[in-house]
């Protein structure tokens, strides 16, 4: 199957996005696919290999192509359109083709006319809901006006309506989006994965003294501050943040929250490759996923970090969030505890520190489970989406 990937996005990307849009592609191209990733090029001088940067060996079958673009940012975006619409009307070039930008969908599908390749939707999120709330949760962000709101509306149902074929991340993402638009037929839940080492395994024994982990942005809505609230309750426990940005104005704002609630107790890793988070997660003898409970973080992630953690062997300390929980179980591969209340969690990850046993069966269970949410069982799930999406189009294309 050949299948064109879409994503306007610098590349590589230090963020998720790029790490789900290239480990996603590297498994679908491991399968045996022609597989065609479609980027804005690097920024940085010289350009990064992105293959190297994320840690993964060459494939034949995969390709990623930076087209240049105009130097004035306003240009970028529109240059990017024209190029990948021009590249998507012709039908020899694809079977399917995947994108996870809504506008991106949006113009695909008004031009069926012309690209007559069938087209997936990946849906992270319903864009209204998560553009609202991103002012109250990125300091940078601003609010939307209710202009927008209705466009972006507008765009959800069309593309929910016309693609071909539709890909959420959560369960509760599909639920939602079914009781704003009514139900549709191929349209696949599939969450996010990790790596998952052979030679995996459980620690045995805690650190002296314990090191309680985290990785990932350092956003508010990301939790970070409840993970270092947590922290200052246990006195005798140190703490490991993974990732943060130089320059970043959270860096800066936590790294004097850190001192002044856990002086000394915190180290902070930095941002690093992606192939490098692994270890660090294996240094930590329990790991942190302290998410708010948001609308985007109650119903629409499927956190990389959280499979991540689970493929590390280390017990894991979660918010009870109904996203969370079509993964974690509380008391059986993780402890869920209330979103938001440092006591919760710092009682949560003294009881697995006390607990050696405890440890290691959380550990063992989420361990043993996550071979479900790898990159190849995610290629699996979409490969069974995208297979008769593409015998159709082939056979003069079709439309839920």
């Amino acid at each position: 199957m050949r299948i064109l990937v879409l994503a306007d996005i610098r590349f590589p990307l230090e963020r998720a996005n790029g790490v789900q849009t290239i480990e996603t592609c590297h498994a679908l191209a491991r399968r045996g696919h022609d597989v065609r990733l479609v980027v804005r090029p690097d920024t940085f001088r010289p350009p990064r290999d992105p293959l190297t940067y994320y840690g993964l060996p060459p494939v034949a079958s995969l390709r990623i192509e930076a087209p240049s673009l105009p130097a004035t940012p306003a240009w970028r975006r529109p240059a990017y359109l024209l190029r990948i619409v021009r590249r998507s009307a012709t039908a020899a070039e694809a079977d399917v083709i995947v994108t996870r930008d809504l506008t991106i969908a949006r113009v695909l599908l008004a031009l069926r006319a012309v690209v007559r390749v069938p087209v997936v939707y990946e849906s992270h999120g319903y864009a209204p809901v998560v553009s609202a709330e991103m002012p109250s949760l990125v300091s940078t962000a601003t609010a939307p006006t209710r202009t927008k709101l209705a466009r972006l509306a507008r765009r959800e149902r069309y593309v929910w309506r016309h693609a071909a074929g539709y890909v959420t991340i959560t369960e509760g993402l599909r639920l939602e989006l079914e009781s704003r638009f009514g139900p549709r037929s191929s349209v696949a839940v599939v969450p996010d994965g990790a790596r998952v080492p052979a030679n995996a395994t459980v620690a045995r024994e805690m650190s002296t003294p314990p090191v309680v982990g985290y990785a990932g942005h350092l956003y508010p809505w990301k939790g970070l501050d409840v993970f270092l609230l947590a922290l200052a309750r246990l006195e005798a426990i140190r703490g490991l943040v993974i990732g943060g940005l130089a320059g970043e104005p959270d860096l800066d704002r936590v790294r004097t929250m850190a001192e002044k609630l856990a002086p000394g107790r915190v180290t902070f890793a930095g941002a690093v490759p992606p192939g490098e988070v692994a270890p660090l997660l294996r240094a930590a003898d329990v790991l942190m996923l302290p998410n708010p409970a948001t609308r985007i973080s109650s119903s629409y992630t499927s956190p990389l970090k959280l499979f991540e953690y689970m493929a590390s062997g280390r017990p894991i300390v979660a918010s009870d969030l109904p996203a969370l929980r079509e993964v974690l179980r509380d008391g059986q591969n993780a402890l869920l505890v209330e979103p938001g209340n440092p006591s919760r969690f710092a009682d949560a990850i003294l009881r697995i520190v006390r607990d050696a046993a405890l440890a290691r069966r959380l550990a063992s269970a989420a361990l043993a489970e996550v071979t479900n949410f790898t990159w190849d069982r995610r290629a699996d799930r979409l490969e069974r989406l995208f297979s008769p999406l593409a015998r159709r189009g082939a056979v003069g294309g079709s439309r839920s």
